[in-house]
């Protein structure tokens, strides 16, 4: 047998000794959980379970047995636990016997004595049957113990009424100290007692003989007199005269006295019949009274009444006691009814219920109004929940545009779950970044999350009640002692058949409240044949995020305050399935509003840059999604006997997806802003962080963006994205255990690579494209020819012009972020020496200055942009020279070199810029 429990264990019993049939107290622990769990009780070995009460799992009564043992432990036995142990025991006394003459402080039991003292067949007197002294001694007590006198004479008695009398045991008990003297002078007692037991009757006859004769003398004469008087006729004889004087005498009387007779007859009638009044006018005024505590609600007078009627008159024969008996059962049963009534009319408090449960189980009244009773609440409380849900419903669709009143917190018993969402820390510029979160959302309760409170408190304030009037039921506390007594084996037949039913009460209970919070919050959840009796809302917008926790939290409370009233987990399970469908729910609806929300950042894209080249978009960004998350932190977490949220494949595909459409939103919103038309953009709040000294050249008030700054902007920000927003946003997932965030940074990673990728080209197309175009038509202005031209004095003025264009998208680049310039310079750089070394390589042939011309001009760009070079570029460079001829001449060389030094004095200014970078610069 499996056992739950730990084994009984006796630690004390009152009293502690005692004699037969005492009532005694145990105490202890472990004593079993309920009176069928209570399976043996022994005391000194003594089966002692038919007497057994069970009150509680510490306290037992019981009365001790005709044990044979003097001395010995408690044990109980208990399903649960099975067979216990006692640290205490129990002395078992032997009573003592009292002679009828003796004197005696308490009752004695003289139910033994009855059938000898009334047996009528023996002629002889009662008392003598039970001598106080039988010997005519003095009995003196022996000191032996009762015990070795048992055993010394085992099967025989002390008790000279027994038929296993020992005499040898009634002297050692009796006279153990008298004499041998003494002792024949009782033995001459006995003989003379015995004596007179024989002589009886003859001896009373001996010394009364002579009245004996002189009675039959007597008799004789008389008996002579008449027969001779009988032979005389003279008016016949002696007794015939005498009847006819008596016969005379008698009328005479009548005749004298019929009247004052008459009159005594008739107050001797009515006397009598007011004695039976006065005697029995309990039972004369009982339907009266009965009629009178009913009205006054004495209900307990009434039953008492009643019961002692009933003791007095309930099998009487007489008619007039049996006709008033019947109006007394009349209006008892009236009271039976008015009873059950009053025990079924809803609302009622537990302890009305309890209080008519009894009278009614003290009434016996029929059937089990307790379980009627049971049944009636449970009906009660789902028509309750149904109507609550009935009458929402209606208000919604009388104002739909309204709300309910706002919460009235402060009266609720539960905590608030609403909190403020808690601020994080700005980050550069988050403090621009206000959260369409406002706090006004608290103060509008919608209709469902309304309902949703009403429903739950309703339960909460019924349900505990219904429970506690089911576990009285089960253990009989419902019932009053004489009524527990007398049905509790009928009730523990009753209770066995009742489990599954209450069992499926309780579980309807459940299931019409997850139905009800489903249909108002998950309507998809249930079946549309279900969806007329538990929905019905019609309402098209969804519950946001913060409400749907609201009310996650508003169910947990509700589930543990059902767990603490002991009701089995299985029957609250679809509580649970409820709370971890609304938690994946509110994920689902949180990610899909975020969303939402973060769509709508690049209206609120204010276009200051600070001295990092960033705007407070990836901010807002940031905080956004933090934000939400952090508005599912109490949603996440699991609270005990709860499951992940995210254990389902299917819910972290979702999250998955819904997490990397978060980003990807914010990623065409980047997209969105730089492509937007310059009509669309408000440039009047537009400014730039000049705290940093590094910006190039000096920022005016009428500035304004064009659409390569914007495209400059936004690359800047999805730099930023890339190495730092991207991934605290994937640290922010992990620390509340999403899934798959190796999948949402992917895919993220990679839209915005391409993104950046995309923005990047289009914006070097927009630079490099007028610069490259420049270059072949300046070389060849004023119909320039490479086989016939003067000797080179210098730097022609379209290579100027194009180093000029260059430091412009220098300076542009530079004055929004210094991190873009050689990622930008560099693919201009290879565009320009790309175009030049097509150019060179398309010239058929060169005159030696022209070819010196070329080599001049080639060496003067390559040098200036030396530092934004990349293998690319170089490899275009060295195409173009290879495509010059060779100088041969030492006055060539010398001449180029002075060439190059002054171009680079005169433009020293110009080409600063081209200077100052570092090898950090030098990313591609």
């Amino acid at each position: 047998m499996s056992r739950s429990r730990q084994p009984p264990l006796v630690t004390g019993i009152s009293p502690n000794e005692g004699i037969p049939w005492t009532k005694v107290t145990i105490r202890g622990e472990n004593l079993g959980t309920g009176p069928t769990d209570l399976i043996g009780l022994t005391i000194c070995g003594h089966n002692c379970l038919l007497t057994a009460e069970w009150m509680s799992a510490s306290k037992i009564v019981c009365r001790v047995g005709q044990a044979k043992n003097d001395k010995g432990d408690i044990i109980v036995t208990t399903k649960t636990g099975g067979k216990g142990t006692s640290t205490v025991s129990f002395k078992l006394l032997k009573p003592e016997k009292i002679g009828i003459l003796d004197q005696s402080a308490v009752w004695v039991d003289e139910m033994n004595y009855y059938d000898m003292r009334t047996d009528r067949n023996k002629g002889i007197p009662p008392l003598s049957l039970r001598p106080a002294n039988p010997l005519g001694i003095e009995i003196e007590k022996s000191k032996f113990p009762q015990k070795e006198l048992e055993m010394l004479f085992h099967g025989m008695s002390a008790d000279f009424t027994s038929e296993n009398f020992s005499a040898a045991w009634y002297l050692i008990e009796n006279h153990s100290t008298t004499s041998f003297e003494q002792l024949k002078t009782a033995v001459t007692t006995l003989k003379r007692q015995a004596n007179k037991k024989s002589e009886g009757s003859l001896a009373y006859v001996k010394g009364g003989l002579s009245t004996f004769f002189e009675a039959q003398d007597a008799l004789s004469a008389i008996h002579q007199k008449l027969e001779a008087d009988g032979t005389e006729k003279v008016e016949g004889s002696m007794t015939q005269k005498l009847e006819n004087v008596l016969n005379r005498a008698s009328n005479t009387a009548d005749t004298l006295f019929q009247e004052v007779l008459g009159r005594k007859d008739k107050a001797d009638s009515t006397r009598n019949a007011l004695n039976v009044l006065q005697r029995f006018k309990f039972l004369f005024n009982l339907p009266l009274n009965i009629e009178r505590n009913i009205q006054k609600g004495d209900y307990d007078v009434v039953i008492n009444d009643y019961e002692k009627a009933k003791s007095l008159f309930g099998k009487t024969e007489v008619q007039v006691f049996k006709k008033y008996y019947a109006e007394v059962e009349t209006r008892i049963e009236a009271l039976r009814e008015l009873l059950l009534d009053k025990l079924l009319e809803t609302p009622s408090t537990l302890h009305d219920q309890k209080r008519y449960i009894r009278y009614l189980s003290d009434l016996h009244a029929s059937g089990d109004p307790a379980w009627q009773c049971i049944g009636a609440q449970h009906k009660w409380i789902i028509q309750l929940m149904h109507n609550c849900k009935e009458g929402y419903v209606k208000d919604l669709k009388g104002n739909p545009g309204l709300h309910s009143p706002m919460l009235d917190l402060d009266n609720d018993i539960r905590p608030s779950v609403l909190g403020h969402l808690s601020q994080t820390a700005s980050l550069k510029r988050g403090s621009s970044f206000q959260s369409g979160r406002d706090d006004t959302w608290r103060y509008k309760t919608p209709y469902r999350v309304a309902f949703v409170e009403k429903l739950t408190k309703l339960v909460l304030s019924q349900l505990p009640n219904f429970w506690k009037l089911w576990i009285s039921y089960v253990n009989g506390s419902l019932f009053s002692e004489t009524a527990e007594k007398s049905g509790q084996i009928e009730r523990s037949k009753n209770v066995r058949q009742r489990q599954n039913d209450f069992k499926k009460m309780i579980q309807e209970v459940m299931h019409s409240l997850v139905k009800l919070i489903r249909g108002a919050l998950l309507p998809l959840s249930i079946r549309e044949g279900e969806m007329r009796q538990y929905g019905g809302w019609e309402v098209k917008s969804e519950l946001s995020g913060q409400w749907l926790a609201h009310v996650i939290q508003t169910i947990r409370l509700t589930y543990e305050s059902l767990t603490a009233l002991e009701i089995p987990n299985d029957m609250l399970q679809t509580i649970q399935d409820l709370i971890l469908d609304l938690r994946v729910r509110c994920v689902m609806v949180t990610l899909q509003h975020t969303a939402e929300e973060i769509k709508r950042l690049a209206e609120k894209e204010d276009w200051i840059v600070d001295n990092e080249g960033l705007t407070s978009l990836p901010c807002q960004f940031e905080q956004c999604i933090v934000h939400s998350l952090q508005s599912l932190k109490g949603v996440l977490e699991c609270k005990p006997g709860e499951a992940s949220v995210f254990q389902q494949p299917k819910t972290q595909e979702e999250v998955c997806q819904l997490s990397i459409n978060i980003m990807q939103v914010f990623i065409y919103c980047l997209e969105q802003l730089s492509t937007k038309p310059d009509a669309d953009i408000d440039t009047t709040h537009l400014s730039v962080d000049i705290s940093s000294p590094d910006l190039f050249g000096s920022i005016h008030e009428d500035f304004s963006l064009t659409s390569e700054q914007r495209l400059l902007i936004v690359l800047s920000n999805c730099c930023h994205l890339e190495r730092r927003t991207f991934l605290n946003i994937a640290e922010h997932f992990e620390k509340h255990n999403f899934q798959g965030i190796e999948k949402i940074t992917q895919v993220s990673m990679a839209s915005l690579k391409e993104l950046d990728q995309r923005l990047f080209e289009n914006y070097i197309e927009l630079k490099a494209d007028p610069i490259v175009g420049s270059l072949e038509p300046g070389i060849y202005a004023g119909y320039f020819d490479w086989k016939d031209c003067l000797p080179p004095t210098g730097v022609r003025n379209y290579l100027k012009e194009a180093l000029v264009n260059i430091i412009a998208v220098h300076a542009e680049v530079f004055t929004i972020s210094k991190e873009l310039v050689p990622r930008v310079l560099s693919k201009v750089v290879e565009a320009v020496s790309e175009e030049l070394s097509r150019l060179m390589q398309c010239v058929s042939s060169f005159s030696k200055n022209g070819a010196l011309q070329a080599r001049l001009e080639i060496c003067a760009l390559r040098d200036t942009v030396a530092i934004y070079l990349t293998p690319e570029s170089k490899s275009s460079f060295k195409q173009a020279l290879e495509a010059l001829p060779q100088i041969t001449s030492g006055a060539d060389k010398k001449l180029l070199e002075e060439l190059l030094n002054k171009f680079k004095s005169s433009m020293h200014l110009q080409l600063t810029c081209f200077q100052a970078a570092s090898s950090t610069m030098m990313k591609t």
